[in-house]
């Protein structure tokens, strides 16, 4: 069993800046695939990035060039970078664990389904 928690959620304006990260346990931590997703009121949960086993990174449209993911194995932590925050990037933020060592280019196209495991949250709320 992998526990996924999440930090770093907050408020910001307008174009500032957060940095979320989220703390893994047990010890496949760097064979996994780990994604971030949001969850606004009323909608769908949606992926906002994710990045494979080999570090190959992938990013929803309405977060390119403005979040980067990454990892750090040996603190068994993925971290979502998230720059030129928008009201629209309001949300909960989840970070998920995926079994997989698929990284192929669609791989954005695999639904919150097939992730294996959830962290339980974090609200970031951004003001116009």
């Amino acid at each position: 069993q992998v526990q996924l928690v999440e930090s770093g959620g907050g408020q910001r304006q307008a174009g500032g800046s957060l940095r979320l990260s989220c703390a893994a346990s047990g010890r496949a931590f760097s064979s996994y695939a780990m994604g971030w997703f949001r969850q606004a009121p009323g909608k769908e949960r949606d992926v906002v990035a994710a990045i494979t086993w080999n570090r190959n990174t992938y990013y929803a449209d309405s977060v390119k060039g403005r979040f980067t993911i990454s990892r750090d194995n040996a603190k068994n932590t993925v971290y979502l970078q998230m720059n030129s925050l928008k009201p629209e990037d309001t949300a909960v933020y989840y970070c998920a664990a995926d079994r997989t060592y698929y990284s192929g280019s669609d791989y954005l196209e695999r639904g919150s389904d097939e992730y294996d495991y959830w962290g339980q949250g974090t609200q970031v709320t951004v003001s116009s």
